[in-house]
């Protein structure tokens, strides 16, 4: 891929996950300068701050751009802030990316971060009737383990998923978050394990639902000239793609208009669903294809849906997931690691920063500095994740 199509990532940073309790502003001011000293580049260097939005911690979440720039010295950086819920990173980094191809930055800071309430979340902001997720809850009174729950039911009717996969996947993710120092939970469990927590909604148990968390991630992305100045070189992870595509598919396919972001129905019928769109725009605008992946991060809010992801974002052929499990393709030392990282299993949501983290997963990889999780010869990444109502997104990193 030619430089003018390409950023390159110079810093990565993150405060670890966790129920910290302290204002999130903390947690993305430590991420960023951690970022910011691993890139080497003094925070007056840099030109452009985008924030990516929390809604659940006051007025300073809804400008996180500002919050953050403030907190680290006005410097008279642009900023920008974009909310999408669980895409609100991957919106942060777009935003930041548009500004350097455009050549109207040669430095940008991307930072999220999050404090969360204990339990699982809920809608905020009083009645919104045209709330997709109010009506959800509202309405049929799905919880986001009951729609997640679904989800894996309908795993189990179409591929003969069973419960065992499920927490299959959570053993795998466990077993790398051990070796995590920013994941919030770092033990390893056994199947049994799994399938004795409490059932939260059926088939779905505790162990296989992520939790809420605290924490924040950044990263330093600047043009491919300023990181050959600054590197010396021209061995860089670089941000190939960035993928925010919305939904194809008819308003009919459903009686309730904008009560959903993904149809129902499978690929044959319909053609590629939302979260399949996400990874197709990513592999066209970097020019490859799933084949060659290293390895992923995967938005998995379950066990059962990290292995919906394996067939949305090319892994595998619909119905195959289970099998790509079961062979041990998924797990470090496999033919395409998914979630070396631990994943939400291991770190829980800290809603903006989370595809931030992704990404910084995918650079600490490429660059060999992962660690007991590292995955052998990465040259290629890509992460999914799926927000607020239309928000998808995949970005694909390379070195």
């Amino acid at each position: 891929m030619p430089d003018d199509k390409r950023i390159a990532v110079l810093g990565a940073g993150m405060h670890p996950w966790g129920k910290w309790g302290r204002n999130f502003v903390e947690y993305g001011l430590a991420a960023a300068s951690d970022a910011l000293a691993e890139a080497g580049i003094p925070w007056t260097d840099v030109q452009y701050v985008a924030g990516a939005d929390t809604i659940r911690n006051g007025y300073p979440g809804f400008i996180a751009g500002a919050t953050f720039a403030q907190a680290l010295g006005w410097s008279g950086a642009r900023v920008s802030s974009a909310y999408a819920a669980c895409a609100s990173g991957a919106q942060a980094i777009s935003n930041a990316r548009a500004q350097i191809l455009a050549g109207l930055c040669d430095v940008a800071l991307v930072v999220g971060a999050d404090t969360t309430p204990k339990g699982f979340f809920k809608p905020v902001g009083g009645e919104r009737k045209d709330d997709p997720d109010w009506l959800r809850f509202h309405l049929i009174g799905a919880t986001n383990p009951t729609y997640f729950a679904l989800y894996a039911r309908r795993r189990m009717e179409l591929f003969g998923a069973t419960e065992a996969d499920f927490a299959a996947v959570k053993v795998k993710n466990a077993q790398a978050g051990l070796e995590n120092p920013n994941a919030r939970y770092r033990k390893a469990v056994t199947a049994e394990e799994v399938l004795a927590s409490p059932m939260v909604a059926d088939p779905l148990r505790l162990l296989e639902i992520c939790a809420t968390s605290d924490g924040g991630a950044a990263l330093v992305l600047t043009s491919m000239e300023y990181a050959k100045r600054h590197v010396g070189t021209d061995d860089l992870v670089t941000v190939d793609a960035v993928s925010t595509v919305t939904p194809r598919f008819p308003q009919t396919i459903m009686d309730m208009p904008n009560f959903t972001t993904d149809s129902a129905a499978t690929s044959d019928s319909v053609g590629p669903t939302f979260k399949q769109s996400v990874a197709i725009a990513a592999y066209e605008e970097a020019g490859i294809g799933p084949e060659d992946v290293s390895l992923a991060e995967v938005y998995d809010l379950s066990s059962a849906l990290e292995l919906d992801w394996y067939e949305d974002i090319g892994l595998c052929k619909e119905g195959e997931a289970e099998r790509l499990l079961r062979d041990g393709d998924t797990t470090i030392g496999g033919r395409v690691p998914v979630n070396p990282s631990g994943g939400l299993s291991c770190f829980g949501e800290a809603i903006p920063a989370q595809a931030i983290a992704q990404v910084c997963e995918l650079v600490w990889q490429l660059r060999g500095q992962a660690g007991a999780r590292q995955v052998e010869g990465a040259k290629v990444g890509i992460t999914a994740n799926q927000g607020l109502f239309g928000h998808g997104s995949s970005v694909i990193v390379s070195r």
